[in-house]
C-alpha cells in the first residue's frame, strides 16, 4: 500500500521552510563562537559574557524597528537576505583565523552583526508562518518546527563539542556558516505568494512601533506573556553567558562530553514537541504554558547544585536537560501559537518584535550582569541567580490570566486604532 501523506506533510512550502529552519538550527546549536572564544582564544568569563551580550544587543538596539519593518516588507525576502548575511559574516571568522590575526574583538563584532540578522529572522519567521498554514494548523506547525530543532539539538551540541575537542572550534564556525547558506536557499525555493504588506502602515515607522507596543500592553494575555518574557530573557542572558564556561572550568567536564549532555536536552525537547499537541488538547493551552515554565525553572536549580566528582556533576547537568528542556518546549510551542492566534496578521511582525525586544533586551542585561557577577561571586552563584529568575517568571505566569486559557484565542476583528 502506498504511503499517503496527510496534514502539513502535503504542504511543500511548509516543508521547505521546515527544512531550512532545521539546517540553520543545526549550525547555530554547534555553539561555534563561544567554543572559539573559550578554546581558541582562552577568553575570560567577562569576555565570554560580552560575546553573548553582543549577540543579543541588536534586538535591544533595533528590535522594535525591526518588527515594524517586517510588517512593511514581504517576509520571505527578509528571511533569505538575513540567512545569507549570517553566512557571510560567520565566514569571516575562519578567514581571519587562517591569516593569524583572530582576536576576541572580532568575535564580538561577528556576534553583533550576526545578531542583527537574527533579529530580523526571529520576527519574520513566526510572522511568515501563518501565510503558509491555516490557523488550526499553527500548533501542529510549531510542534513540527520545535521537534526538528530538538532532534538537531540532540546531535548538534554533541557534534559541536566533539568537533571543537578533536579538530577545532573553527571547523564548527565553517559548518555554522554553511548551514545559513543552505537555509537561505531553501526559503528562496518556496513558491506560495504571501499576502502583500498593507499600505496603511507606510506613513510613520515610529507610529508602527508605538502601535505594536500598545497592542501588547492592551491585550492582557500578551501583557502577561511579556512579563514572563522579561524574566526569562534576563535569566537566559545570565545562564547562556556562563553555563558552558561553568561546565568546562568549574566542573571539569570536557567539551565533547558537555556537548553530549546538552544533546540530552535535545532528546527531551523532541519528546516535548511530540507530546505538545496531545497535552494541549488534554489540559489546555494556558496550563501547558504555565506548567512548562514552572518545571523548567525548578530544573535549572540542578545546574548550580552540581558538585563533587565529574561523573556526579555531569549527572546533575544531564538531569536538568532531561527534565527542563522538554517542559519548556511544550510551554514555548504554546506561547508562539497563542501570539500567532491572538494577533492580527498585519500586526504580527510588530507584536513579535515587541516581545523579542523585551526578551533580548533583558538577555543583554543578564549577559553583562553575569560577566560582572562571575568575576565577583563566581560562576556557581551567578547560575543560581539566573535559575531563581527563571522560576520567578514561572510564578508570574501562574498568577496571570494565561493559566485559565483553554484554547487558542481569536484575534480581534480589527486592530486597535492609534490614539
Amino acid at each position: 500500500m502506498p504511503l499517503r501523506l496527510t496534514g502539513l506533510w502535503r504542504n511543500p512550502d511548509f516543508l521547505k521552510l521546515w527544512a531550512g529552519q532545521t539546517v540553520s538550527a543545526f549550525g547555530t546549536l554547534l555553539g561555534a563562537l563561544q567554543l572559539t572564544a573559550i578554546l581558541v582564544l582562552d577568553a575570560t568569563a567577562f569576555q565570554v559574557s560580552v560575546l553573548t551580550a553582543a549577540g543579543v544587543a541588536p534586538s535591544l538596539v533595533a528590535g522594535l524597528a525591526v518588527g515594524a519593518w517586517v510588517d512593511r516588507l514581504p517576509r520571505r525576502p527578509v528571511l533569505v537576505a538575513a540567512d545569507l548575511g549570517r553566512a557571510a559574516v560567520l565566514a569571516s571568522v575562519p578567514a581571519v583565523y587562517f591569516l593569524g590575526v583572530l582576536r576576541v574583538e572580532h568575535l564580538w563584532a561577528v556576534a553583533f552583526i550576526n545578531g542583527l540578522f537574527t533579529a530580523f529572522v526571529d520576527v519574520a519567521y513566526p510572522a511568515y508562518l501563518p501565510s503558509l498554514v491555516s490557523r488550526n494548523q499553527l500548533i501542529e506547525a510549531n510542534s513540527k518546527l520545535s521537534a526538528s530543532t530538538s532532534v538537531v539539538e540532540a546531535g548538534a551540541f554533541s557534534v559541536g563539542g566533539w568537533i571543537a575537542q578533536l579538530l577545532s572550534a573553527i571547523v564548527a564556525v565553517v559548518i555554522d556558516a554553511a548551514s545559513f547558506l543552505l537555509s537561505g536557499l531553501m526559503v528562496l525555493w518556496i513558491r506560495k505568494r504571501e499576502p502583500p504588506p498593507s499600505a496603511q502602515r507606510r506613513a510613520s515607522l515610529l507610529r508602527d512601533v508605538v502601535e505594536g507596543l500598545r497592542f501588547v500592553w492592551r491585550q492582557r494575555l500578551l501583557r502577561a506573556l511579556a512579563s514572563y518574557t522579561a524574566a526569562w530573557g534576563l535569566a537566559q542572558g545570565m545562564i547562556g553567558a556562563t553555563i558552558t564556561l561553568y561546565g568546562i572550568r568549574v566542573l571539569g567536564i570536557q567539551p565533547g562530553v558537555l556537548g553530549t549532555i546538552y544533546a540530552i536536552g535535545g532528546v527531551s525537547s523532541l519528546l516535548g514537541a511530540m507530546a505538545a499537541v496531545r497535552l494541549t488538547r488534554r489540559f489546555g493551552l494556558g496550563p501547558m504554558i504555565v506548567l512548562g515554565g514552572l518545571v523548567y525553572g525548578l530544573s535549572m536549580l540542578l545546574v548550580p547544585a552540581a558538585r563533587g566528582p565529574v561523573l556526579i556533576s555531569a549527572l546533575f547537568m544531564a538531569a536538568q536537560q532531561l527534565v527542563g528542556d522538554g517542559a519548556y518546549t511544550v510551554s514555548s510551542i504554546n506561547q508562539v501559537s497563542m501570539v500567532q492566534s491572538v494577533t492580527p496578521g498585519e500586526q504580527l511582525g510588530r507584536v513579535t518584535g515587541s516581545l523579542r525586544f523585551v526578551e533580548r533586551g533583558l538577555a543583554l542585561v543578564g549577559a553583562l550582569l553575569a560577566g560582572i557577577l562571575a568575576e565577583t561571586i563566581g560562576l556557581r552563584l551567578t547560575l543560581l541567580a539566573g535559575a531563581g529568575n527563571v522560576l520567578a517568571g514561572g510564578v508570574m505566569l501562574w498568577l496571570s490570566p494565561v493559566r485559565r486559557l483553554r484554547e487558542a484565542p481569536s484575534p480581534p476583528a480589527a486592530p486597535p486604532q492609534a490614539a
